[in-house]
């Protein structure tokens, strides 16, 4: 391998090392918090049944935002979706932790969780894009295995830091590299360029069907124990807009000139045979399996 191979790898590892702190960060943020809602509920005197909104708001916002982001990489390149992901990810930490009442946290969560979700489909696609060949299998192995470290440390980590300070330090705890990789993505990443022209002619009825497919599937899921499922009138009214708007967003993207999320790709015509074999290493990690598909604009 010459010289300059190892500089350009070198090279490449430092973005893709700070676009992996900014992933790694939006997952642990899940199961930080899950673990202490107690606490947090406790503090803002809230109701039993609104506590639990407090990760569904983030995980719907989250659900509806990752689908668009390789749209929104195309749009805004990928150097100034990811600053402003990092940047509103964490304002929104920050506003959490000054949440005066259960309403003000739910709402800075749905927001935290609509900022934050386009880092990780974007640590996996720009993995493809700073290494080559045999360097592509590892990259990925790497994402996957922060997305499975993310979530086993998560309770962990939120259980000390409520025992030890409080809980507005759950979300004060991201400010800090919140910033870094804010002020240090602009510098080091440069992957493409933006073309503002695609908002334009966007699919927005695609969008707002895949929204309302995605947030109302997402309400089931994670409501749906709590309130027996199907023997509730909402859960059951929501799986039917689920269904429904579902069914019209396939149709829609599939018979649109220009979907926003292309549901007949997986990563793009123009990927390479190294780029799939990656894709199938990181599909061995659960958690992160629906990446691709939820980023499959980011290459094309």
């Amino acid at each position: 391998m010459s010289e300059a191979s190892n500089e350009n790898w070198i090279r490449s590892l430092f973005p893709f090392v700070v676009m992996c702190f900014g992933g790694f960060m939006a997952l642990l943020d899940i199961q930080i918090v899950a673990s202490s809602l107690q606490h947090i509920g406790g503090g803002l005197s809230a109701a039993q049944d609104e506590i639990s909104w407090l990760q569904t708001a983030y995980l719907i916002a989250e659900i509806i935002v990752i689908p668009l982001s390789g749209w929104l990489t195309r749009v805004f390149s990928t150097r100034w979706l990811f600053t402003a992901s990092a940047a509103g990810f964490t304002a929104t930490s920050m506003l959490c932790g000054l949440a005066w009442d259960i309403h003000s946290m739910i709402l800075f969560r749905a927001l935290q969780g609509a900022w934050g979700a386009s880092m990780i489909p974007i640590v996996f696609t720009s993995s493809l894009h700073y290494f080559q060949g045999p360097r592509r299998v590892y990259s990925a192995a790497v994402v996957g295995t922060i997305a499975s470290v993310a979530p086993t440390l998560g309770p962990i980590i939120g259980g000390w830091i409520t025992d030890t300070w409080n809980w507005h330090w759950l979300f004060y705890v991201n400010l800090v590299p919140g910033l870094a990789i804010t002020f240090l993505t602009p510098l080091l990443v440069d992957i493409d360029k933006p073309d503002l022209r695609l908002l334009k002619d966007a699919d927005y009825p695609g969008i707002a069907l895949m929204a309302i497919s995605l947030g109302t599937l997402q309400y089931v899921l994670e409501e749906g124990t709590r309130w027996n499922w199907f023997d509730d009138g909402t859960i059951k009214t929501c799986a039917y807009i689920a269904g429904i708007s579902g069914i019209l967003f396939i149709v829609r993207s599939l018979t649109f000139e220009r979907p926003v999320v292309d549901p007949g790709s997986a990563l793009g015509r123009r990927e390479s045979r190294s780029s799939r074999r990656a894709l199938r290493r990181l599909s061995a990690f659960p958690s992160t399996s629906c990446w691709p598909a939820s980023s499959t604009s980011a290459g094309s």
